[in-house]
């Protein structure tokens, strides 16, 4: 869910179109073979679609960005920066591959391609991408905390709660992009904690050192498959349309693709329906018991990481910034973990994240200048949904209605959304300020990013239609393609979880921390 420019691309290699850059007239560019074979591929299902202008894209984003009548949804607000954590791993980031290190090219195309294999997290392995790894090899490097006075929690260093870094404070792991903003570092670090565990428990199994990274590896691969499958996915996706794509397969996004062939990322899941995740976010979180009661604002959480702003000044993470994971996950979702409820004062300190609809929270209508790649001339081009907008009329996206009549022509049984709902919504983006030629045009040739959030809105929060379509072909694709695959083992079941055969991130993160309460929340 890349939510500033700066962090995401500058072009797109389109498999047919070549290079397209991202200019508001973005032209297919020239490129040598050997630049292809190492360009990310991307896609297209669909048509090339017509696109608002630009004054009815600035009227467009400012509504989406009014966040006076914004909801709450039913999903613990970790799961918004687990879906951008996600992004990453389907994504590339050329400082993946950033050092001098000679590559195989079967590695170079795997490394590239959109599978959730945690090459975000694994890099190339220990022996390309040894940076990444302690000195035996096999565990991941971990980060430290800084102490700073006030408490207990507070007063000591804490290893492992913040990702390994270079001097200065820049994240020594495969995508920077994970330590963007805090949330998503934490995860990061959370699952560089459950690697590490895995490791610990095989050696204590008996499992010899030589074997020990790839059977770890291979293990976490599949529960993080196996929690992405049936905890992450349904909670954002209808659950039928979930189960009929991994039950009945893909009709629309690479259907039959030859054996061995890696995949490509859709430029409709990239560029629209996957940003999604952008109206999951809050404008402040309980974040921990020193920033509580909203304290923990979004720009402190850009603020305290390494990407996306300074950490403070400091060269890594003070320890008064460590993330209580019980605030952003239910752990006591199942009623087996009640010690774990975060109460305070007899109130729930679990963070819930927004519904997914037409509508953001209000800080993303100003993102810093820093976080666009610069100062703006323009404040609408400092609108997160203004950028979207106009990165989908650079890639001519196609439309709702296009995607919508595409997968019909496919065998999916997806309605096409009226004007009247287009337009009204449901609670969602009010567009009163739009004129009536542009309503006009929005309702015949809808955005695809504003079709699915519209979808989405009308149908209680979680994707469905197209919108739903779109993100479980892709996931599943990227299943298909990973060189660890639970779908290529139909015997695996899951054995890391509290409940045998379950396993959803609470069950990750509490294998991660051993169980301990204080391991999940370290301040207290």
């Amino acid at each position: 869910m890349e939510d500033r420019e700066r962090h995401g691309r500058e072009s797109y290699f389109v498999v047919g179109e070549g290079l397209l850059g991202v200019g508001d007239d973005a032209r297919p560019a020239f490129t040598s073979m050997s630049a292809d074979l190492r360009a990310f591929r991307f896609s297209r299902l669909g048509p090339t679609g017509r696109q608002p202008g630009e004054p009815a894209r600035r009227r467009i984003a400012a509504a989406m960005t009014r966040d006076a009548r914004k909801r709450d949804s039913a999903i613990p607000a970790g799961y918004t920066y687990l879906g951008q954590f996600v992004d990453h791993d389907l994504t590339f980031d050329r400082s993946r591959l950033g050092d001098d290190r000679t590559v195989p090219i079967a590695d170079l195309v795997q490394g590239r391609s959109p599978s959730l294999d945690l090459d975000a997290l694994y890099g190339l392995g220990p022996s390309l991408s040894p940076g990444f790894y302690a000195d035996d090899g096999v565990h991941l490097r971990r980060g430290t905390t800084i102490p700073v006075p006030g408490d207990p929690g507070t007063g000591r260093a804490h290893p492992g709660f913040d990702v390994p870094r270079r001097a200065g404070g820049a994240p020594r792991i495969p995508d920077p992009r994970n330590d963007e903003n805090l949330a998503v570092a934490q995860i990061h670090a959370a699952f560089i904690r459950f690697h590490n565990r895995v490791v610990d428990v095989l050696a204590a199994d008996g499992v010899p050192e030589a074997a020990r990274f790839e059977a770890a590896r291979t293990a976490v691969v599949k529960h993080y498959q196996w929690m992405l499958r049936t905890d992450f996915l349904p909670r954002i996706v209808r659950p039928g349309i979930v189960d009929a794509v991994f039950g009945g397969g893909r009709k629309v996004f690479e259907v039959a693709p030859p054996p061995g062939d890696p995949p490509t990322m859709p430029v409709e899941f990239s560029v629209a329906a996957y940003r999604a995740g952008h109206s999951m976010v809050r404008s402040a979180y309980d974040w921990n018991r020193i920033f509580d009661d909203g304290s923990g604002t979004l720009d402190l959480l850009f603020t305290f990481s390494g990407t996306g702003g300074d950490l403070g000044g400091e060269a890594r993470l003070i320890s008064s910034w460590i993330a209580d994971l019980r605030r952003l996950f239910d752990f006591d979702e199942h009623g087996e973990h009640p010690e774990l409820r975060p109460v305070v004062r007899g109130r729930s300190r679990l963070n819930m994240a927004r519904r997914i609809d037409t509508l953001l929270a209000d800080p993303l209508a100003h993102l810093p200048a820093g976080s666009t790649g610069g100062p703006e001339a323009r404040p609408a081009r400092r609108n997160l949904a203004f950028r979207n907008l106009t990165r989908a009329r650079m890639l001519r996206l196609a439309t709702g209605q296009q995607m919508a009549a595409l997968m019909r022509s496919r065998g999916v049984d997806v309605r096409t959304l009226t004007a009247e709902r287009i337009l009204e919504g449901n609670g969602g983006a009010r567009l009163d300020a739009l004129n009536a030629a542009q309503r006009a045009a929005l309702a015949r040739d809808t955005p695809l990013w504003f079709y699915v959030l519209r979808e989405a809105e009308l149908a209680g929060g979680r994707l469905s239609g197209v919108g739903g379509r779109l993100v479980a072909e892709t996931f599943h694709r990227a299943m298909e393609g990973s060189a660890i695959s639970i779908l290529g083992d139909p015997g695996f079941t899951p054995a890391l979880g509290v409940v045998p055969g379950r396993f959803g991130m609470t069950d990750l993160l509490l294998f991660a921390a051993e169980g301990r309460e204080e391991l999940l929340n370290p301040l207290g």
